[in-house]
């Protein structure tokens, strides 16, 4: 494996997510709570960290507390080690404007990698749920010989729209790119799939600064996905690296591969029922290749009364369960507890992701549903069962998955 002692990553974590709304109303969605104890952040940090990468800088910009917060909580490098994990904040360093794509963001930050020096550069997205031995997709980098890599993944091609396209040769190198075409073309023998860009690059130094320098001059060339890589492809500048080829240690052969852009609300819900079954397809419990968090200074979960013949259970299957929650009397069925959650005697949660604080009531019954953090759903509410009520009151997608906001008032 090669040193990833000259390493430098930078996270793209100022994104909006605006298809993600409304969990991203008031939140970066890197902050964006996930899995019961983590942040979207944590994902591609994890990687990172585990695969010897320790020098790191997070650029943010859109409603970035929380984000900070939980970084600076979480992610407390020690220096003098040689590693760090350093937020930067959006300064308006080129001119009177901010970021305004994910190439202008590493341009504006470009004395970072001056002041740095590293041989190599990890510009990664932080908004995605996977795992990656980073030092594996150097290695390839360094092999052939680019200057440089794109992660790529197969996509089913219905879904491909929502990402960058590649077309590869033979020898792994992209011949073009697209982003989010209106028809995407399809892989090599694989007619339903196409191959889609990670948002993970890796650029030799030099190459980095050429780029941005070269295309700085130019206001509307500003997106890696939009304008650089279709660039690197006319210079055949730009490989490929198959993300399956990827082997964490760790992980099961169903895993490989796993990657998830959680663009969207039905995109967040399927990738957090990804997690509850007996056999999850991402598997949170690989202790050789952790997904590191903030761990809350909270009391273990919680269940309590045990009347069958009243059917006053406090009951969890095929659940996730954070601490400090409590489940008191009350049933819940493939569902993510966030902590201090307070599910009430009677009532019943399916097929759902309830975040910190939410308080369920007596009797209530929640289904297929992203209930935010803070909110209290009142005594015999019911949330998933009528569709026209949900969506005079809630977010409802075109699939009828319910998603109430963060601090909702809800009303019986």
């Amino acid at each position: 494996m090669p040193q990833t002692s000259r390493v430098m990553a930078m996270v793209l974590a100022g994104g909006r997510g605006e298809r993600l709304m409304p969990l991203t109303r008031d939140r970066a969605k890197p902050a964006v709570p996930f899995g019961a104890r983590y942040r979207l952040v944590d994902f591609v940090l994890s990687s990172l960290v585990n695969s010897g990468i320790a020098r790191i800088k997070v650029l943010t910009q859109y409603k970035s507390n929380s984000l900070n917060e939980h970084l600076s909580r979480a992610w407390n490098f020690n220096y003098a080690l040689g590693g760090f994990i350093e937020t930067v904040p959006a300064q308006q360093r080129m001119g009177s404007f901010w970021y305004r794509g994910t190439a202008d963001a590493v341009y504006q930050n470009i004395s970072l990698i001056f002041d740095e020096e590293p041989d190599y550069v990890c510009v990664f997205g932080g908004d995605h749920i996977y795992r990656m031995d980073v030092a594996q997709m150097l290695a390839y980098h360094q092999e052939v010989g680019a200057r440089v890599t794109v992660a790529a993944v197969p996509v089913p091609l219905v879904d491909a729209r929502e990402f960058g396209v590649l077309d590869v040769d033979a020898h792994g190198r992209v011949v073009a790119f697209y982003e989010k075409p209106a028809e995407p073309s399809p892989m090599a023998g694989r007619p339903d799939h196409a191959l889609a860009s990670m948002g993970n690059y890796i650029f030799d130094r030099r190459a980095l600064i050429d780029i941005l320098q070269e295309t700085s001059l130019n206001p509307e060339e500003t997106d890696f996905g939009k304008h650089i890589l279709p660039r690197l492809t006319a210079e055949r500048e730009l490989h490929a690296y198959d993300f399956h080829l990827n082997d964490v240690p760790g992980t099961s052969e169903r895993e490989r591969g796993y990657w998830r852009d959680v663009g969207s609300p039905e995109a967040y819900w399927e990738a957090s029922m990804d997690l509850v079954d007996v056999e999850p397809v991402f598997n949170l419990y690989n202790e050789q290749w952790p997904v590191r968090s903030l761990y809350p200074h909270l009391p273990a979960a919680k269940f309590v009364f045990a009347d069958r013949e009243g059917e006053r259970l406090g009951i969890a299957t095929d659940s996730l369960v954070a601490e400090g929650c409590i489940l008191s009397g009350g049933h819940i069925h493939r569902t993510v507890l966030h902590p201090r959650v307070m599910i009430h005697s009677f009532s019943y949660v399916e097929e759902s992701v309830l975040m910190t604080g939410v308080d369920v009531g007596r009797r209530a019954m929640v289904r297929r549903a992203i209930v935010d953090k803070g909110v209290r759903i009142p005594a015999d509410f019911r949330i998933g069962y009528d569709a026209e009520e949900d969506a005079r009151r809630f977010t409802v997608t075109e699939s009828g998955l319910v998603v109430v906001a963060k601090g909702a008032v809800i009303e019986s």
